[in-house]
């Protein structure tokens, strides 16, 4: 199994940010077309992105500073529900916050596909989280 890491910086502080990991309206503006989020340990993590629905649930959740979720997708056999691990990790900084992301648990030829993906949503939460439109998101999964 391999694993994905990169980080952003925010203009905003971690309990906002915060919000963004765990309210249905603050991971869409970011992320996915739809969420049903119970952030909560063991609470539902349920996002839409591009037609794909990724499938799992909070592992952690201490605000303003961590959310680990598992991760994979609804009816995959490569990367299934609850597959892989997903944690957040926030740290106040001078002029906002640092958002480490850590997605671990993926299997070699998932990591290229969320690389992407991260790429993509990764500029898109500094934007939203800083009370900005990150506007209509135009991703698509690479092709195979």
């Amino acid at each position: 199994m391999s694993e994905f890491r990169d980080f952003i910086e925010i203009a905003a502080a971690p309990d906002t940010v915060f919000e963004y990991l765990t309210t249905n309206d603050g991971m869409t503006a970011w992320m996915g077309q739809y969420a049903e989020l119970d952030p909560t340990p063991g609470g539902r993590f349920a996002v839409v992105i591009a037609g794909h629905p990724v499938r799992g649930e909070y592992l952690h959740v201490e605000p303003p500073s961590r959310v680990v979720v598992s991760w994979g997708f609804a009816g995959s056999d490569d990367l299934p529900a609850g597959a892989s691990t997903v944690e957040f990790r926030l740290t106040r900084i001078d002029g906002g916050t640092r958002v480490d992301l850590c997605h671990s648990d993926l299997p070699e030829t998932e990591v290229r596909g969320h690389a992407d993906g991260w790429a993509n949503f990764l500029p898109r939460l500094a934007i939203a989280g800083a009370g900005g439109d990150a506007g209509p998101d135009p991703w698509h999964p690479l092709p195979d």
